[in-house]
């Protein structure tokens, strides 16, 4: 069923069907699935691995940082927008604030956190978005801490800044929820010897006992100990980027330090709805920040995330072409 919302459209599917038949309601029966399919699959890349169904630990506390205690209440994942209206040459007009998307999504409180990309008419420069916001009951913003990640046009290093704005641009993946304490999945992984990252690890081994009906986790991962490779987009190219690698060219890539605090979500399949199956972006308190690619010390690398598992998907504003470019 295709829906107007404000000035751009919604798609919305139900994944909750998708979960073996178990009753959705009871979200910690379909957790618990999902505890033994990760844990034997993440196996395949990582040398120690964990997986359990506990108790969300306060997620405002040191080291998250988020504006909500939990991952609980009406899970659902919002895809807005897409590379597509970044490449080839930006759409500069696509313009998002936090409270459509709370309404998109038919939940005016929302807890969001994720990835997407930063207001550029606000910032002054493209960016990275790490979202990071409670709305409340009136879909007013209560607690702002998301942050963005823009290239020093001086001398190429990252700049990471609160985001005192409710707008972002361009393209967005976030979990909406109502931020409620509850049972979360808990995963812990480390030594690597496996050649894909946590996320798609993750993804992969849902994809392999799911196929084609598509579920979907959201929430946050910490990497604890480590290296990752991160990119941070620069200012908008002002020339076509029509290929991967004219992208990878433009874009600006690094190696940035644990802790890092990354939000996002991951679908294992999509359904013909051109959704950015995994995106997470990360922050930290120490200045570094940006898109998450993969660890790059595979031998110290120590990752501990938690999870939600989404109801829904909400698809808002797809772009009338599809690019595999940028993702």
């Amino acid at each position: 069923m295709i829906l107007p919302k404000n000035v751009f459209f919604q798609r919305e599917i139900n994944v909750s069907e998708n979960y073996r038949g178990e009753p959705r309601r009871d979200l910690e029966v379909v957790c618990y699935a999902m505890r033994s399919i990760l844990s034997g699959g993440l196996q395949n890349t990582f040398s120690d691995v964990s997986v359990n169904i506990v108790e969300c630990p306060d997620l405002t506390q040191d080291p998250f940082m988020l504006t909500s205690p939990g991952l609980g209440g009406s899970p659902r994942l919002a895809d807005i927008g897409g590379p597509a209206y970044l490449i080839p040459l930006p759409q500069k007009d696509k313009r998002y604030s936090f409270q459509q998307i709370a309404k998109a999504v038919e939940l005016p409180n929302a807890f969001m956190i994720g990835a997407g990309a930063g207001p550029h008419h606000i910032v002054g420069v493209n960016s990275e978005l790490m979202n990071n916001v409670k709305l409340n009951e009136k879909a007013e913003i209560e607690k702002n801490n998301a942050h963005i990640a823009k290239v020093n046009q001086e001398n190429g290093r990252c700049i990471l800044e609160k985001l005192n704005s409710n707008e972002f641009c361009l393209m967005g993946n976030f979990l909406c929820c109502e931020g409620k304490p509850g049972k979360v999945i808990e995963v812990k992984a480390k030594k690597r010897h496996g050649e894909e990252n946590f996320m798609s690890s993750m993804r992969k081994t849902l994809y392999n006992h799911y196929g084609n009906k598509s579920v979907a986790l959201g929430g946050v991962f910490l990497v604890e100990r480590g290296k990752a490779n991160l990119h941070i987009m620069p200012d908008f190219s002002k020339t076509p980027l029509t290929s991967q690698e004219d992208t990878n060219k433009w874009l600006r890539f690094y190696e940035m330090n644990a802790p890092l605090i990354c939000v996002g979500e991951l679908v294992s399949h999509d359904p013909d709805l051109d959704l950015r199956i995994e995106h997470f972006h990360c922050f930290s308190k120490h200045g570094q920040g940006g898109h998450y690619h993969f660890d790059v010390t595979p031998n110290d690398v120590e990752y501990r995330g938690y999870f939600t598992v989404a109801e829904y998907i909400y698809r808002i504003d797809k772009p009338p072409v599809i690019t595999q470019i940028g993702r």
